[in-house]
């Protein structure tokens, strides 16, 4: 179930301002809160979308092409297809996700780090 209540839906309703860098049909694009690399941007669907496993479910074929075109053109408004970028999509709790609507992280403007570090300790 969707929760209307969240950050996200807030911006997209327009209960809570946010200074959008792009914004289409489909998607609207912001900087992150506590960017993570010099370029963090957050690309969002404005379809109620809990996550990926929701949205690859249950959106349709114009709503996931124009999600997907929005995260290249903003990639390109960014100028980091020249120098490379990462994408990156949370899901669910063990994935880190924070904010239950679909959102997909652009990190670029340096060269980035190695992107998963796995604790191997084993569980008492």
């Amino acid at each position: 179930m969707y929760d209307k209540s969240n950050i996200f839906a807030k911006f997209l309703s327009g209960e809570v301002p946010v200074k959008k860098i792009y914004e289409d049909e489909y998607a609207i694009a912001f900087n992150d809160i506590n960017p993570q690399a010099p370029v963090h941007v957050l690309v969002i669907p404005k379809g109620e979308y809990t996550s990926f496993e929701d949205f690859s479910a249950k959106a349709s074929d114009a709503e996931i092409a124009g999600y997907v075109r929005a995260i290249g053109k903003v990639s390109r408004q960014l100028e980091l297809d020249k120098s490379g970028y990462r994408l990156l999509v949370n899901m669910g709790a063990n994935g880190g996700q924070e904010v239950p609507h679909l959102h997909t992280h652009i990190f670029g403007g340096a060269k980035l780090g190695r992107m998963v570090t796995v604790d191997n300790t084993p569980k008492s």
